[in-house]
């Protein structure tokens, strides 16, 4: 009987899908409250704020304009003291080390923090996106209800990704996009049919719950444009991809310079993003496009009403208010600035093609369309997110062949002259491929030093070959010795190997000097390499023992490297990281209750 009933119950898979639903539901709830809570800020200190002032009046008083930003930045001290750390800064980052390094746990204050950070830094007038923290919202309800149901760090993963996807689709009115987001990006492009599933009930039903709030119209209007000449403007588009991933490339160097010169700033934390809205501020009295998330002016890009010059310093300025503005401290993400920036990138390159090709190119608005996908897939290394975006924001299949080519080449040519992308160069300056897993992280993160073998035998090159035997005969595990030379320092190794034609020969073990038969070429570790720069040795050379020696241009010897030293060292980071993730775990479910 109970067999029987079985069948009628849901399996895995089933109860897996059941949840994403309920995760996208919650994900489109919470896309009304974030913009419903940016508009509000928008409105009722922004807006009031710059009539009060009588900003528009011009004259002395526009200068007051930076007062609006910086009281954003005045508001958000009060939060960064109740949960320092959690607020400043672009965050979505360590979301993903979270997601993908670690165990996915993340508390349901997060969902708060992100909501409230953000719309006072957008809402006031500071250059920063909503779909970074959307996300993370999305990814956070994801990881509570994998908290309430004790699920595996696997599944937990796949519901985090739920959340983010949901988050997305929702915001840009885009299923297919946030589905692509969470696989790219969230997931980075490691999925199975079963998650993948999720995903897409994920953003399905929180783009139906947006939609039946805010209605079925997309992030942008965009015209419906054509191509005029295929055979003169795929060309135009492939120059224009070159162009825009170069410009990627600098986007993102400057985000982070920027971002280490505000950490360098000898003043007080609170007060750097007070300096950083100034700044913005400042720029906003010449350009006040750059204020805010742009939407306004990408949307004016698209219908090409917008000035060419103006167009031209937008590129780099939005560039230069975003860094400013998450590099000293104000919330928020980083892809509505890159849609903006990828606009009039194409919108400044439209304008001038279409100047002087006028019979053979669409217009300007029409490479602003192109030129959002391009500068998106080469940022973020996710062109199936920008391609799947550009197509659902458009729903014309003419103009998706370029937006497939530009966001392909950029990207491409991005990564030719910068490996990582805006969300990874933090990972990379920590020597962590994120894109390899947890496994290689952990192994990356352990150094030689914590790992080696300290009570090690060594031999002077001027011992004979009896000598070495005798060593040999009295050591345990080793195969190989370090050899010294007259001040201490390692010049070579010998093995049995090197000896086996002189066994049988005992005046040659009497003449013949260790020198003379070791092996000069070695291959040699320091304590600052990591565990996985050991095992990548082990197995491109086939040995089991390396040395290690202080430095490569001084090798005092330290001791010796087996490759069983780096599996009970690994073995033990992984039972260390477990207790405390499981501790943690628990504390932040007791701290939930």
């Amino acid at each position: 009987m109970l067999s029987r009933l079985k069948i009628f119950l849901p399996g895995e898979n089933t109860r897996m899908i059941i949840i994403a639903a309920f995760i996208g539901i919650m994900a489109g709830v919470a896309i009304i409250v974030f913009r419903e809570s940016v508009d509000f800020v928008h409105e009722q200190i922004f807006v009031r704020g710059y009539e009060l002032l009588q900003i528009e009046s011009g004259g002395w008083r526009k200068f007051l304009l930076p007062l609006l930003p910086m009281s954003g930045m005045v508001l958000l001290i009060p939060l960064s003291l109740v949960f320092p750390g959690k607020v400043n800064g672009y965050s979505f980052t360590n979301f993903l080390r979270r997601v993908n390094l670690e165990n996915g746990v993340i508390r349901a204050r997060n969902i708060f923090i992100k909501i409230v950070s953000t719309a006072i830094t957008i809402g006031t007038g500071n250059s920063a996106g909503v779909e970074g923290p959307i996300a993370v919202i999305g990814g956070s309800l994801g990881s509570q209800v994998g908290q309430e149901f004790r699920v595996s760090g696997k599944r937990m993963k796949v519901y985090i990704a739920a959340g983010c996807a949901g988050g997305i689709a929702g915001i840009f009115n885009a299923p297919l996009a946030g589905m692509f987001f969470a696989a790219e990006i969230v997931l980075l492009g490691t999925y199975e049919i079963s998650s993948f599933s999720a995903l897409v009930i994920a953003s399905a039903l929180s783009t139906v719950v947006s939609r039946a709030w805010y209605g079925e119209i997309p992030a942008f209007p965009i015209p419906n444009y054509h191509m005029v000449n295929p055979f003169v403007e795929m060309p135009l588009y492939a120059v224009m991809a070159l162009l825009i991933g170069l410009l990627a490339v600098l986007h993102i160097r400057f985000f982070y310079f920027v971002r280490d010169s505000f950490q360098a700033l000898p003043i007080h934390e609170q007060v750097k993003p007070i300096l950083g809205a100034l700044l913005v501020g400042s720029i906003g009295i010449a350009f006040p496009q750059v204020m805010g998330d742009g939407y306004d002016y990408i949307e004016k890009a698209l219908a090409g009403h917008t000035v060419l010059a103006i167009m031209l310093a937008l590129i780099f300025l939005k560039s230069i208010a975003t860094a400013i503005t998450l590099g000293s401290g104000g919330a928020g993400g980083v892809f509505a600035p890159a849609l903006f920036i990828g606009a009039v990138c194409g919108g400044t390159f439209g304008g001038v093609v279409h100047y002087l090709l006028p019979e053979y190119t669409a217009s300007a608005g029409a490479y602003a369309t192109i030129g959002i996908g391009a500068f998106l897939a080469a940022s973020t290394h996710a062109p199936m997110t920008a391609i799947f975006l550009l197509f659902e924001m458009t729903g014309n299949y003419v103009i998706i062949i370029p937006v497939m080519l530009v966001s392909i080449i950029s990207t491409v040519t991005a990564t030719k002259f910068y490996h990582d992308s805006i969300d990874t160069v933090d990972f990379s300056r920590e020597g962590i491929n994120i894109h390899e897993g947890r496994e290689v992280a952990i192994m990356k993160s352990i150094k030689v030093g914590k790992a080696i073998t300290e009570d090690v035998d060594f031999i002077s090159e001027t011992a004979n070959i009896n000598q070495l035997l005798e060593l040999f005969r009295y050591a345990k595990d080793s195969f190989y010795f370090p050899v010294i030379n007259h001040k201490g320092l390692m010049v070579g190794v010998v093995s049995m190997q090197d000896v086996k034609t002189l066994l049988h020969d005992a005046e040659q073990r009497v003449c013949y000097l260790v020198g003379a038969i070791c092996t000069r070429d070695v291959i040699m570790l320091t304590p600052d390499h990591n565990l996985y720069e050991a095992m990548d040795l082990f197995d491109i050379k086939g040995i089991d023992e390396i040395p290690v020696v202080e430095t490569l241009e001084e090798p005092w010897v330290l001791g010796m490297l087996r490759r069983p030293d780096v599996i009970a060292a690994y073995n033990h980071e992984i039972l260390k990281r477990g207790i405390g993730e499981k501790e943690e775990t628990i504390r932040m479910l007791c701290s939930a209750s």
